[in-house]
């Protein structure tokens, strides 16, 4: 019964750390490439579950609903990034980081009071995918779909960034922004890109999280926080540390929830940051 009770903490725990990795490779992609710390990833998030809601109500369709959720939330980044991220970008140094914070954050504010206003609601997404039993383990519909959905997605971002010739200029600004404007790479173009497929990643983590439980307005900001902290873990500018540390570190606070409540598991998950904090303070510089 333990083992059993384990082994399916185990599973529910990767789907989530699925999760929080998609959410801290959008911190990740941003931050690396621009010294952009997107603050208001989590409220692109509950935008696109608000969306995918809405729209999968009207219509009936699930996922008609997240395509349109998706697609919106791209080009509202798409906007973003064409005007408030412009004079971000203008600035360098340390005073592109905390021009940025600032902007976000207060786009963060903004957002989230629009949608306090006009949709104060709980939203959830009836995913109707049901759950499987193999050897007397058990599996949640959301945890399949959280899993079918994230992985293919992460190896497809890798995929994108090691074997296309736009990924290997997005890595070029990232290295050597001086060299690849000397090999043609427009830095201002790959920047906007990379930031509609962040917010398009927090997109998706938000329908899957709407998809596992109910979510709120006010989800926007713990999902920034949880952002953060897996992009702080698995070092800000390593992607593929970032995917790790989603996946570790979403199992640590499936079995902290289970074993000593979701407060104390929180409270966990902001030790380990801090720790990585302390013991490498390069991570965020």
């Amino acid at each position: 019964m333990v083992v059993t009770v384990g082994v399916e903490l185990a599973i529910d725990g990767v789907a989530r750390g699925l999760s929080f990795a998609l959410l801290g490779a959008a911190i990740t992609l941003v931050f690396g490439l621009g010294n952009v710390l997107n603050l208001a990833l989590g409220s692109f998030a509950v935008i696109a579950a608000i969306v995918a809601t809405t729209v999968a109500s009207a219509v009936g369709s699930v996922a008609v609903g997240a395509v349109a959720a998706v697609g919106t939330v791209a080009v509202l980044g798409l906007a973003v990034d064409r005007t408030l991220l412009s004079s971000v970008y203008r600035s360098t140094g340390e005073e592109r980081i905390v021009l940025g914070i600032f902007v976000t954050l207060g786009l963060a504010i903004a957002i989230d009071g629009v949608l306090y206003v006009y949709f104060p609601l709980t939203y959830s997404l009836a995913h109707g995918v049901p759950g499987v039993e193999l050897a007397g383990v058990g599996v949640r519909g959301s945890t399949l779909l959280t899993v079918a959905v994230a992985a293919p997605l992460l190896a497809g971002l890798f995929g994108f960034l090691d074997r296309t010739r736009l990924g290997t200029a997005t890595r070029t600004v990232v290295h050597d922004e001086t060299g690849a404007l000397l090999c043609g790479v427009n830095p201002r173009r790959i920047r906007t890109l990379v930031f509609v497929l962040s917010v398009a990643l927090a997109g998706v983590a938000g329908l899957l999280r709407a998809a596992s439980s109910d979510i709120t307005v006010a989800a926007g900001f713990e999902l920034t926080v949880f952002a953060i902290i897996v992009a702080i873990v698995g070092g800000v500018r390593d992607l593929r540390g970032t995917v790790a540390a989603g996946v570790g570190l979403g199992v640590v606070i499936t079995f902290a929830n289970f074993l000593v409540g979701a407060y104390l598991a929180n409270v966990l998950l902001f030790a380990v940051a801090v720790a990585v904090l302390v013991a490498r303070p390069e991570e965020i510089s």
